[in-house]
């Protein structure tokens, strides 16, 4: 491991630490601290994040975003981007890269991903999630231990922020309303009329006064009688029963 600069001293040997594994020599006003640790104590230290990643991915993405979403194409999203910033990083540490460079690594990948398609708010925390447990599983630390609890913090708060009974009854909905609105008030009572749900925002995208229509971003919240009516309904249409038509 490379030497960290401690503090000015006398020529010699400072001290040696056998606990925490550090060599700390003065080389006239420059102190220097090595990391004496044997290679199979940094290799293991380095396997347990790598496995704990591979735990964290699987459980965020087998175990919470697909029985919540059912969307195979975001597994795979998930599953690739985790293991490839988790190789990459990997491969960093080996060569002692900077923080910077992962970072950067960071950014960049998230615009590449970002600019390809056009994803939910909802599918951007995953993703992110995705990235953050890759570098925590691929980065070199002293202690494992934190970047364990830190993947454990983040698939904690996406089960929780995701969760259905959160914020259930709330719902965003990109409507377009054949009419033509100017007046955002106006507009949210036809939507009211017309949705019997309370209205709690309107953003108008676009008023096309040609054709008598409106683009509008909806906030609103659903009543809970109609909540319980729709949790009530089979999960599956395909397992409803079949209706009759003459």
């Amino acid at each position: 491991m490379p030497p960290h600069l401690l503090s000015d001293g006398p020529p010699g040997l400072e001290s040696c630490d056998p606990d925490h594994k550090e060599l700390t020599i003065s080389l006239g006003k420059t102190s220097l601290a090595f990391d004496v640790r044997s290679w199979e104590e940094i290799v293991v230290s380095h396997l347990v994040t790598i496995a704990a990643d591979l735990v964290a991915i699987a459980l965020l993405v087998f175990g919470i975003h697909f029985p919540r979403h059912r969307n195979r194409d975001m597994v795979v999203a998930y599953l690739s981007i985790n293991v490839g910033v988790l190789a990459i990083a990997t491969a960093l540490s080996s060569i002692n890269a900077s923080v910077s460079v992962g970072i950067g690594l960071f950014g960049v990948l998230s615009i590449i991903r970002l600019r390809s398609d056009e994803l939910s708010q909802r599918q951007v925390g995953y993703y992110f999630g995705s990235l953050a447990l890759g570098l925590l599983g691929g980065t070199k630390v002293d202690e494992p231990g934190l970047s364990v609890a830190l993947m454990a913090l983040l698939v904690g708060v996406l089960w929780f922020a995701d969760h259905p009974r959160l914020l259930g009854r709330y719902r965003v909905q990109l409507l377009s309303v054949d009419r033509a609105f100017i007046d955002e008030r106006e507009l949210a009572a036809y939507l009211y009329a017309r949705l019997g749900c309370e209205i709690r925002g309107v953003t108008i995208r676009r008023a096309d006064f040609v054709n008598d229509t409106t683009l509008v971003d909806v906030r609103y919240e659903v009543p809970l009688l109609l909540d319980q009516s729709a949790a009530s309904r089979p999960a599956n249409p395909m397992n409803a029963e079949k209706v009759m038509y003459p």
